[in-house]
């Protein structure tokens, strides 16, 4: 990949999200849909992690979401943001925040 710069990497929006609402999309193996809390507002994402994690086992949790991602449209759904997760041989990894982090606290 392509280096990037410091400034280029601060103009990233790194928040954490609280899961609120999150459901399989329908005719889909991978994809869910989430509401999520980024302490200023609410926002619906798109994510393929259905694989690995039921919509029910995610709800409650905190994430890290690239809250200043333009939007994008998934299955014809808009997707305002995008949580972050490793690959590991194809296989979302999302690393969670304890209870302790408020929704909407910067991730540096």
């Amino acid at each position: 990949m392509e280096e990037i710069t410091f400034d280029e990497f601060k103009r990233m929006d790194l928040r954490v999200g609280q899961i609120l609402k999150a459901e399989k999309v329908e005719g889909t193996q991978k994809l869910v849909k989430f509401e999520v809390d980024i302490g200023t507002e609410k926002r619906q994402m798109v994510a393929g992690v259905a694989e690995a994690y039921s919509p029910e086992a995610l709800i409650g949790k905190r994430i890290i979401v690239v809250a200043n991602l333009k939007p994008a449209r998934i299955r014809g759904i808009e997707s305002q943001g995008m949580l972050l997760a490793a690959d590991i041989e194809g296989n979302p990894v999302i690393p969670f925040f304890g209870e302790d982090v408020p929704p909407g606290t910067k991730v540096r």
